[in-house]
């Protein structure tokens, strides 16, 4: 019976695991241009010269920004983010990060409602930690 529920909870795990990889890149009708940023030194490069027509959203909780984030990246935390989509212009390219992907696709999908078509689930921001570390508030 041990070994079964050890067997599941892996199934399990990898099933998740599988599921947040897949919405990495997805991207709205206007954003296949931010696929250039799906891998980190694409993206490190656009840290480090950030274009105006370009953000980084972290749709993580304020306070996992906090210990933790992508330089340049802004905070919309996902239980929050229709609340304040006045402060996202549709003009705006959004790339889409937060722990493992699956929050962000949330998020894409209800601005894909809003009628946002500008955007990428850039996926896991761990993906940029590992190799470029993050900066805390």
């Amino acid at each position: 019976m041990k070994k079964q529920k050890y067997f599941l909870a892996i199934c399990l795990l990898i099933a998740v695991a599988c599921i947040a990889g897949c919405y990495e890149g997805y991207v709205g009708s206007e954003g296949e241009s931010l696929k250039q940023y799906l891998e980190p030194t694409r993206l490190k490069e656009l840290v480090d010269k950030p274009k105006a027509e370009i953000w980084i959203i972290d749709v993580r909780p304020e306070d996992a920004f906090k210990k933790a984030h992508i330089p340049t990246a802004k905070n919309f935390p996902s239980s929050r983010v229709m609340e304040r989509l006045s402060e996202l212009p549709k003009t705006q390219y959004l790339i889409v990060t937060c722990e493992t992907g699956g929050r962000a696709q949330m998020v894409i999908r209800r601005l894909e409602k809003a009628g946002y078509t500008r955007f990428m689930n850039w996926g896991a921001n761990s993906r940029y930690f590992d190799v470029y570390g993050s900066i805390s508030e």
